[in-house]
């Protein structure tokens, strides 16, 4: 316990899945959590939860495609709170699915947009006000589609989430020296609303927990769990890496 104590935190992403848990459990751990999404009701939800855990926290609600959006939250960090020390990018879409070939460009972009300049601009803003109290952990969801796996017809989803890994070892090369650490998570497949979506049938849910060398998805709370890590202390000399945190998908396809 404690681990995030006198700690600022910002996760995007938070009305449902791995956000929603992420939040809690840095709430939990001691820290101060501004917390993202376009839902205000379940961000309002999350946030009486936190609070009645003991916790404190406030919500920003908006759309990871506006630069507005996150300098809101970190604003919010700051009058809240007084600074910012960590910042879990996490919110996503799955974006345009089916053969390459019919994927519209909107489609695509829209997948660039939320997975990718989002997280950017989140990452722009953030580091903007660590900087200014000595560093902090800027933590990214990628996923192992497109990293050590892809699924036909998942070009939008794959490209933007590899961007992501890209994009973290640029930002933590180039903030390193400020002390800044960037790191991403990768996760297997994950029990949540947007797994459920994709994988839409017994059959298709099956296939993607047989990929995984565990022979089960993943729980919103167990890449929590990896994401605390990375946002604490106790990986003050990680920075740069693609974390998988994937139930041993990257090393099976049966």
């Amino acid at each position: 316990m404690n681990r995030l104590q006198n700690k600022v935190a910002i996760v995007t992403g938070a009305s449902s899945g791995i956000g929603r848990e992420t939040a809690k459990l840095f709430a939990a751990e001691g820290a101060s959590v501004v917390v993202g999404a376009r839902r205000q009701a379940e961000l309002d939800t999350l946030v009486a939860e936190i609070i009645a855990a003991g916790g404190e926290a406030v919500a920003v609600a908006g759309d990871v495609r506006s630069e507005a959006f996150h300098e809101a939250l970190v604003a919010a960090a700051v009058k809240n709170f007084g600074r910012l020390d960590i910042g879990f990018n996490n919110a996503g879409v799955f974006g345009e699915a089916g053969p390459s070939t019919d994927v519209s460009e909107a489609g695509f972009n829209d997948a660039l947009q939320v997975n990718l300049t989002g997280s950017f601009l989140a990452a722009k803003h953030q580091i903007a006000e660590m900087v200014k109290h000595g560093g902090g952990s800027v933590i990214f969801t990628s996923t192992f589609v497109g990293y050590s796996f892809s699924f036909p017809g998942s070009a939008a989803y794959s490209a933007s989430k590899s961007g992501l890994i890209g994009l973290t070892q640029a930002l933590a090369a180039e903030f390193g020296p400020q002390n800044v650490r960037v790191n991403s998570v990768l996760p297997g497949g994950v029990a949540t609303d947007m797994f459920e979506a994709v994988n839409d049938s017994a059959e298709k849910q099956d296939f993607v927990t047989g990929l995984h060398a565990l022979k089960r998805v993943g729980q919103p709370n167990e890449i929590a769990k990896a994401v605390l890590f990375l946002a604490s202390d106790d990986a003050s000399f990680v920075t740069g890496t693609a974390s998988l945190v994937d139930g041993g998908a990257s090393i099976t396809r049966s």
